[in-house]
């Protein structure tokens, strides 16, 4: 699947849109049952929304700390790879850390931004001198009525490929 070319039609075309969350589904199993999409993309944004549902649900029918944890990361690392060229760099996440503040009892949605300065000031020069570099992604997740749900911190480590030792199979 062509991400960056659907990404690009996704910013104008809900048709794209669609066709970009239908095949994140297929590339990333694991979040298919729990709804997660993407609403809103941009060159260097994005907005996601975990859906109030039952694949989503804690003890108490609130939205589940590990899904708000998981849109977290999925929100940051989408921006990030996004931007990053796959066959240049390889991402993963290092840490995460949440914060939660109120109990999701409806939709909800992530957002997280980043500038074409912040990749050069957090990445790119970092990576001219080091091995790799570890960026905090910051996101906060907010119910559709506004009230803000979590923060999450998600450490991401941003390595070019030819410095990676492990190989992938």
């Amino acid at each position: 699947m062509d991400t960056k070319s659907i990404t690009e039609k996704a910013k104008t075309s809900s048709l794209y849109l669609r066709v970009l969350n239908l095949g994140l589904n297929w590339m990333i199993p694991f979040n298919k049952p729990h709804g997660f999409k993407i609403v809103e993309v941009d060159d260097y944004r994005v907005k996601t929304l975990i859906p109030y549902q039952k694949s989503n649900f804690n003890h108490i029918k609130g939205l589940h700390a590990c899904g708000l944890a998981t849109i977290s990361e999925f929100t940051t690392g989408f921006v990030l790879v996004n931007q990053l060229d796959p066959k240049s760099y390889r991402i993963i996440m290092q840490k995460l850390e949440m914060e939660y503040v109120y109990q999701g009892k409806m939709d909800a949605f992530g957002e997280f931004e980043v500038s074409k300065q912040w990749m050069e000031d957090n990445i790119y020069t970092p990576l001219k001198t080091k091995e790799s570099t570890v960026v905090i992604c910051e996101v906060k997740i907010h119910d559709k009525k506004g009230n803000h749900l979590t923060t999450g911190k998600v450490h991401w480590q941003v390595k070019p490929w030819e410095k990676v030792k492990t190989k992938i199979d």
